[in-house]
């Protein structure tokens, strides 16, 4: 280890590992700082039960903004596979149970499910997507371009239909949109999904962190398509750790960092390592951690929680033995193969957001499931695989970090219940039946709320995004033809997803602190 480097990145997560493959291709000296035994953060696969050999992705699942410029120019072998549902929703139709399959491949199969609900909703539903295209064919390239000002951004939707897409998607509540569009209520809430992922919000929120979410979730690639990585998320890591590796950045984990002067002109880093406490300066220092981490390493006092910092997530990681059969008798490789949800409903959605806002766990608390293993199979071991062995991800929505506060574990196991609930509502037998069980007998699963998050992750308040999400421009004069990573700090810019245009796994944030670096700009 030298004593100085160009660039000093603290955290191995994906976005500090495309700034790292950036600046040492440029010719930079990069040292990274890991806290953990490993690199890529919530960007991992890991085998999470230890008496079976399948390797989950733990915290994130799938890819949509990873822009393809990047894997272009760091040159990663990643394959990125479609899946071939895009989701199914169960529901009641008077006393027997029907379900939404909506497809990635069979576009007349997607009109006839739609049509079976309501006879309009087909047409609004095409046009809502038309006018979503039209606006990710606009706002997509400029994401890896600086920051362009509201308002000419507004200019490029000045004709009748761009004004009114604009309006829709950036100035009113998102929920006038699906409104306009769609009748039925079980198709409102599929798209609503988007827009409430993480996100403590809800269809008519007037501070539009709804829309905010919306857009980051249906304009990655131009396509707004989630893909599923070949050998897990982490296989996304590993490419970029061994680009890094091989450009001569030098990576140290276990590496706890105390403190961060954020001298102008040559900050300083100070870290443990292996048990001893070092102090290295640099030209630069990229933290890939969320804003509210900066603070308290340079020593500032945390800023003011605000209700949108709240994180609503709750995941739980399963590995089952084999699929459940459904009740609805749609064959269950259809229904897992997409994201499959359940109390999603536009209604039951509004009505779990006003029960988590006031401190109560919905008694539908809307969640979705997802399973790696019908699209990549390869996370498995070849018996597992041969077995009908299946990996399953589960995201729940309105369930905030504050609820959590009390009693944690009670409060996650009451949630918990409520989710396996549901699950036996649409299946012909008991999901306990279906999970695999460790060498002790207990179940082969793992939750984690948003409290567990922020534990594991430093995510503040659970917040998966670390916070807001922020607008596509910038947002203010003073953003204007900047990256959206710059700091207080001359000498510290942000590469997380905490900084403008940042959040999921994208590594745009990671891209903008390289290229500020790279050219001054």
């Amino acid at each position: 280890m030298k004593s100085k480097y160009d660039v000093i990145i603290v955290g191995a997560g994906h976005n500090g590992l495309v700034a790292a493959c950036y600046l040492a291709k440029a010719g930079k000296s990069v040292l990274m700082l890991e806290r953990n035994s490993y690199v890529g953060g919530a960007t991992t696969s890991q085998r999470v039960f230890p008496d079976y050999e399948a390797y989950l992705s733990r915290y994130s699942y799938l890819i949509s903004l990873f822009p393809r410029q990047i894997m272009h120019d760091l040159q990663l072998q990643l394959d990125l596979r479609r899946r071939r549902t895009t989701s199914y929703t169960p529901f009641w139709r008077g006393s027997e149970a029907d379900g939404l399959l909506l497809s990635n491949e069979h576009e007349a199969a997607n009109q006839s499910q739609i049509e079976r609900l309501h006879p309009d909703d087909y047409k609004g539903y095409q046009l809502m997507q038309r006018r979503i295209q039209r606006f990710a064919d606009k706002v997509w390239p400029s994401l890896l371009q600086p920051l362009r000002p509201k308002e000419e951004w507004e200019r490029e939707f000045s004709d009748a239909e761009d004004r009114a897409i604009w309006e829709w998607l950036v100035e009113k509540p998102l929920g006038e949109f699906i409104e306009k569009h769609i009748q039925h209520d079980v198709l409102r809430g599929v798209v609503l999904t988007d827009a409430r992922i993480s996100a403590n919000t809800h269809a008519h929120d007037p501070g539009l962190l709804q829309n905010r979410t919306f857009l980051y979730h249906v304009i990655g690639n131009q396509t707004g398509e989630w893909r599923v990585p070949v050998g897990g998320m982490g296989a996304l890591t590993s490419a970029l750790y061994q680009q890094a590796v091989q450009s001569g950045v030098e990576v140290l984990t276990n590496a706890e960092v105390l403190h961060i002067s954020p001298h102008a002109t040559h900050p300083s880093v100070q870290f443990i390592s292996r048990d001893k406490e070092v102090t290295v300066q640099a030209g630069h220092v990229l933290v890939n951690a969320a804003p509210a981490e900066l603070q308290r390493l340079v020593g500032q006092a945390p800023g003011e929680v605000t209700t949108e910092q709240e994180g609503t997530a709750f995941k739980v990681n399963m590995l089952l033995r084999r699929l459940p059969y459904l009740r609805s008798d749609t064959n269950p490789e259809d229904a897992f193969a997409g994201t499959f949800h359940f109390n999603q409903s536009y209604t039951d959605q509004a009505t779990a957001f006003e029960l988590s806002q006031q401190g109560q766990l919905p008694e539908r608390p809307p969640f979705e499931i997802y399973c790696h293993t019908l699209t990549d199979g390869s996370i498995l071991s070849d018996d597992l695989q041969r077995q009908g062995y299946h990996t399953i991800t589960l995201f729940g929505l309105d369930a905030p970090y504050a609820l959590f506060l009390d009693n944690p574990e009670l409060t996650k196991q009451q949630l918990l219940d409520k989710y396996l609930s549901t699950l036996n509502e649409w299946f012909n037998e008991p999901i306990q039946d279906c999970i695999a069980r460790q060498a002790d007998g207990t179940l082969c699963m793992e939750a984690k709320s948003a409290l567990d998050l922020e534990k594991e992750l430093r995510l503040p308040r659970g917040n998966i995004f670390h916070s807001p999400l922020s607008w596509f421009y910038a947002d203010g004069a003073d953003y204007v033809g900047k990256r959206g990573v710059e700091t207080n700090h001359a000498g510290i810019l942000l590469c997380g997803s905490g900084a403008e245009r940042g959040g999921a796994v994208s590594g745009i944030p990671g891209y903008h602190a390289a290229m500020k670096l790279i050219y001054g700009s």
